[in-house]
């Protein structure tokens, strides 16, 4: 009877001791998780989490660049490319814009160099130095008719491969354009400098520079001041634009339109 008592008590013990485990287990549960395991369709609202399948991160604000059609990145390359020969043209179109200009600015030609010499060797450097500021005048002059054109020169052109120029050097869209539409640009801007030059009296000055050396060295140098100045503006139109698609592809703040924003900025993830 004894041991029949002892057993009935043990076993009621067992169970008591597991009911406690079980409340505790089920407390700590509903503490961590905020599931409540007696109502297991309940939890805390303020801590409970979707499962990590759910889980989406923000949309990124930039595009991917093979999201992009060779379209809207022809159009982005002919945006910075026309906002520089834009704001090239207005820097260049004043007075001193080439002559003050040192990455711009024209020089003597080459073969003629040895005229600056020589004048300078005779008492004549201040002719020298008129011709040169004259060469720069002309440019200022004439760069301003320069905008239209280059602008005809940039929506005729075809990018064919845009998405090797995007990714290129930081001025690859102006070396682009400069290739294919150099001897276009020549023919349509030449007229403009050589009414320049007659403007402002470089013609003039030039001939007397070059007919005075002539006579002083008995020799018979010649040399197409037309040609070179206009090769010259056009050069540092180009100069200017390379400057402006640089800044655009390195930094974000120039990128002052949509289309900039959308093709340059795929461009930073490259």
């Amino acid at each position: 009877m004894r041991k029949t008592i002892f057993l009935a008590a043990g076993l009621l013990f067992s169970t008591a001791s597991q009911a406690q485990l079980l409340d505790m287990i089920k407390s700590t549960v509903k503490d961590k998780t905020g599931v409540d395991l007696n109502n297991p369709g309940k939890a805390k609202s303020s801590t409970t989490t979707a499962p990590a399948s759910t889980i989406q991160s923000s949309p990124k604000s930039s595009v991917n660049l093979n999201s992009l059609t060779s379209s809207q990145i022809s159009s982005g390359l002919k945006e910075a490319l026309s906002l520089g020969v834009t704001e090239g043209v207005k820097k260049l179109g004043v007075t001193d814009g080439f002559y003050k200009n040192e990455a711009v600015k024209i020089l003597m030609p080459e073969k003629l160099r040895k005229i600056d010499t020589t004048l300078r060797s005779i008492g004549l450097g201040s002719l020298a130095d008129q011709g040169v500021k004259l060469l720069n005048r002309a440019a200022e002059d004439a760069v301003t008719e320069a905008a239209p054109i280059f602008a005809s020169a940039i929506t005729s052109m075809s990018i064919t491969d845009a998405k090797n120029i995007l990714l290129g050097s930081n001025n690859a869209a102006t070396n682009y354009l400069q290739t294919k539409t150099q001897s276009q640009l020549f023919t349509a801007f030449e007229p403009k400098v050589q009414a320049s030059l007659g403007k402002v009296g470089a013609d003039t000055v030039w001939k007397s520079l070059i007919t005075k050396y002539n006579t002083f060295t008995g020799q018979s140098v010649t040399t197409d001041i037309n040609e070179y100045v206009t090769t010259e503006t056009i050069n540092g139109v180009f100069k200017m634009v390379a400057d402006k698609e640089s800044g655009i592809r390195n930094n974000s703040v120039m990128r002052t339109t949509s289309i900039l924003q959308k093709v340059f900025g795929a461009q930073d993830k490259k």
